[in-house]
């Protein structure tokens, strides 16, 4: 029981149920190493007692975090303090980051009052700052961090308390959405993680106090809603990060940051369709081997001028680790914090048309043309590594050019917004060009950002690192000129860019935020149906009890770097906002166990930042889902991810659910980056594929029919609803009916996966391989195989066919020439 109660009070599950009826105990040795992992040493008996009498003896006034929701009642935390208590906020500083917002925000003094509630104050429609009420949750950030929120109203959004339906009405029943990651039943599967004491209460359990805990089940404000009541004391804060101070008339103190959240993130103002792309693979006549920032902008600017659509989803643009070879994958990255330079386009920089040595350019882009070439006509695969040597070599010519005063300023205030990060992430690039990728092997002095050693090589480096600071200040203009580009087409959301789930263990973020990962411990997925090893990814998870204690600065960092140029954010496995599989290392990921996060404050932080960046979030939340994680992340307005083929009555027969029962909160889709194109799923040509790989573990016949049987139900459901009139025999018209099917659901977003318009039947990443098959390296090609251009894609009679379906039947205003009198 000691072992049991002391993991509670962190977090840590000590079993978990991989099905409604099956529970599974978690190994002894793995709660202990993951307690070790969180700095709790429970190694013998001795040890789990003295943890948990010094737990349980020490009482906290306040939580290190505490979350308040625009519009709802107060926290526990709050609400609860004796009467009398002195309630300091200290609001966080205005204006940009790194630079001066003036005087600082008066403090706002209140003294807590056991009396009645004062009258009723109505939620602010538009979420603004200080016009509301408060909230429940708990857990936070830290140091405020300044942004204005100039941006909060944009004007393709529609405010998201605007919104009277959604919510818990329209998430889906807890079923499976995507295959390959769970089966039917586990998306009824506990949490795992036993109920942590409440962080809420005043003068709870120091360790329960830091503990995670669920997010409140579903029940969408809005504008409709009774007024909630408020203590008559409570001042409401403006939305922000902010540190509050009590001071009980027994003389306690504490002090913990202040979250205060508007009650959901925006929402797309009308429903919109758009594309799903990998970025690499989307080659342009002047591509440099690979797809670029300047290839996303015409895409945008083509697809939102010319076809009416409101958003281009792209792969996580992070930083990679460097190597030779580079892995490839995107979802692994050095970095989540910073863009990879490997995407730029490097003649749409200013200072390219200055460099004096025009040669050099020359045959550099003499050796890009034949990389393309080469993808684009001899089949050989995206080669990141060849493109990232010609880039840099470019890239050294170009930032000798001098700035133009105007140009130096904007990199001053690049600079000074970005702060230590960006000089954490540029030394690590650097250093790593000495020493190699992994800063674990550095020299010993190396390895610690904030040791006398690496100060003297920031010193001995600063021109490499000033180089690397550049760099991620050219990428991030170019993430702004797609963005732009989006929305001068007239794109309702703009560019969706990724979160992946985690970062390389040797990569930048792990050097520089060291205290923030559990070290010796990986992320992945527990046994399932489809995988009965379950799953080790190899990605750190970062401590749940550091990010409290820092006033999750290191998630708000994050977010507010992907949201600055961001129309969307989609969050991979989204459900990691909960609670996360964690691995000790050198074990089979059979012998993990779930450590939970505080939803409440994950989720108040991603709402704030989208809120401020006028963003909306779109939640992959496919595979095993707790009950209670897609209400929460609907009543905060988080859209899913519905994915076609996966969207079946799970309560009821198991057929293909119609397309009126689909819920509207969500991104709905035929497929994935990780999935079968839907050419490949029409006419089994994804089975074969892993037949001919060994992936499967039935016979061909065996798994050929089981195909043939689930593709037949839908497209007998797609014949019945009159959707394929052309009859049976016809991809392309099956490809169709299927967008038309996708067009008929609520769903506020539809994605078009982009080979799919032009009939590539080659999944990008084929799951459970490594060498056997060329993940992330395809470039998008055509039935037969043969890659594609941009220009050719966009010109396709295929795509054109294909998008009309998704075109909305609206009347649009013919101009002035051609209107009659």
């Amino acid at each position: 029981m000691g072992l049991s109660r002391l993991a509670a009070l962190h977090g840590v599950a000590t079993s978990y149920s991989p099905s409604p009826d099956v529970t599974v105990s978690v190994p002894d040795d793995t709660v202990i190493a993951v307690l070790a992992a969180l700095g709790v040493d429970a190694g013998t008996p001795e040890d789990v007692r003295t943890c948990l009498a010094a737990a349980e003896s020490r009482s906290r006034l306040l939580p290190p975090t505490v979350v308040v929701w625009a519009g709802e009642p107060l926290p526990p935390a709050l609400a609860g303090l004796p009467s009398g208590s002195t309630v300091t906020v200290e609001p966080e500083a205005s204006g940009p980051p790194g630079r001066s917002g003036g005087r600082p925000p008066a403090p706002l003094s209140m003294r807590a009052r056991s009396a009645a509630p004062a009258a009723p104050v109505a939620p602010e429609e538009g979420g603004g700052a200080a016009a509301t009420v408060t909230p429940p949750g708990e857990a936070a950030e830290g140091a405020a961090a300044p942004r204005t929120e100039e941006a909060a109203g944009a004007p393709r959004f529609s405010p998201a308390e605007s919104d009277p339906s959604a919510g818990a009405a329209d998430a889906p029943a807890d079923a499976p959405s995507d295959a390959p990651r769970s089966s039917p039943a586990a998306s009824a599967a506990s949490t795992g993680a036993p109920a942590a004491a409440s962080a809420g209460a005043a003068d709870a359990p120091a360790a329960s106090a830091a503990a995670p805990r669920p997010a409140p089940a579903a029940g969408a404000p809005s504008p409709d809603a009774p007024a909630v009541p408020l203590p008559a004391w409570w001042i409401p804060p403006p939305h922000g990060v902010h540190r509050i101070h009590v001071r009980t008339p027994d003389h306690r103190r504490a002090t913990a940051t202040l979250v205060v959240a508007p009650p959901r993130v925006p929402q797309p103002a009308e429903r919109t369709h758009g594309f799903l792309v990998q970025l690499y693979s989307l080659l342009s006549a002047r591509s440099w081997g690979m797809g670029d920032l300047g290839d996303l902008a015409d895409l945008a600017a083509w697809a939102g001028r010319s076809i009416g659509s409101g958003f281009v989803q792209v792969n996580p643009l992070h930083a990679a680790v460097p190597g030779k070879p580079t892995d490839p994958s995107p979802y692994r990255p050095s970095s989540r914090r910073f863009p990879d330079p490997v995407h730029l386009h490097i003649e749409s920089i200013p200072e390219y048309g200055h460099v004096r040595d025009r040669a050099a350019l020359d045959d550099l882009r003499q050796d890009a043309a034949a990389l393309s070439e080469a993808v684009l006509n001899k089949g050989a695969l995206i080669d990141r590594d060849a493109v990232w040597e010609l880039k840099r070599q470019a890239l050294e010519l170009i930032v000798r050019v001098p700035l133009t005063p105007g140009r130096r300023a904007d990199y001053c205030d690049f600079l000074a917004a970005q702060g230590q990060a960006l000089e954490d992430h540029a030394l690590w690039c650097a250093l790593a060009e000495v020493h190699g990728p992994d800063w674990h092997s550095w020299p010993e002095p190396l390895r610690d950002p904030r040791s006398p050693g690496t100060a003297r090589a920031r010193s001995e480096l600063l021109d490499r690192v000033d180089f690397h600071c550049r760099l991620a200040w050219l990428t991030a203009t170019q993430l702004a000129a797609a963005q732009r580009a989006a929305e001068d087409a007239g794109m309702d959301v703009g560019i969706v860019h990724d979160l992946a789930v985690g970062v390389h263990p040797a990569g930048a973020d792990t050097w520089a935020q060291q205290e923030a990962f559990a070290h010796g411990m990986s992320v992945g997925a527990p046994p399932d149906a489809f995988n009965a090893r379950g799953q080790d990814w190899g990605l750190p998870p970062w401590r749940p009890d550091v990010l409290a204690a820092t006033g999750y600065a290191a998630y708000r960092g994050l977010l507010r770097g992907l949201l600055a140029h961001a129309g969307a954010l989609r969050i991979d496995h989204v459900m990691g906002l909960f609670r996360l599989w964690w691995v000790p290392e050198g074990r089979p990921p059979t012998d993990g166990t779930y450590v939970a996060h505080d939803a409440e404050a994950m989720l108040a932080v991603l709402v704030l930042e989208a809120h401020r960046a006028g963003a909306v979030v779109v939640g992959e939340d496919l595979g095993t889902v707790a009950p209670g994680v897609r209400e929460a992340l609907a009543r905060r307005g988080v859209l899913g991810t519905s994915v076609l083929w996966f969207e079946r009555d799970w309560e009821g027969d198991g057929r293909p659910l119609a397309p009126e029962k689909w819920r509207r909160d969500c991104l709905a889709t035929a497929t994935t980056h990780d999935l079968p194109s839907t050419a490949a799923r029409l006419t089994g040509d994804h089975v074969t594929l892993r037949h001919r790989l060994g992936l499967l573990t039935r016979s061909l016949e065996e798994e050929l029919t089981a195909d043939l049987t689930d593709t037949a139900e839908w497209l007998a459901l797609l014949a019945r609803l009159r959707m394929l009139p052309e009859g049976d025999g016809d991809e392309e018209a099956a490809v169709r009916a299927v967008h038309r099917f996708l067009r008929r659901t609520p769903a506020r977003m539809t994605g078009v996966w982009l080979p799919d318009t032009v009939g590539d039947r080659r999944p990008q990443n084929l799951p459970g391989t490594w060498d056997q098959y060329p993940n992330w390296r395809l470039p998008i090609a055509d039935p037969e195989g043969h890659p594609v251009t941009l220009e050719e894609i966009t010109a396709s009679p295929r795509l054109h066919a294909l998008m009309e379906v998704l075109r909305p039947r609206k009347p649009r205003t013919a101009p002035p020439g051609e209107r009659r009198p």
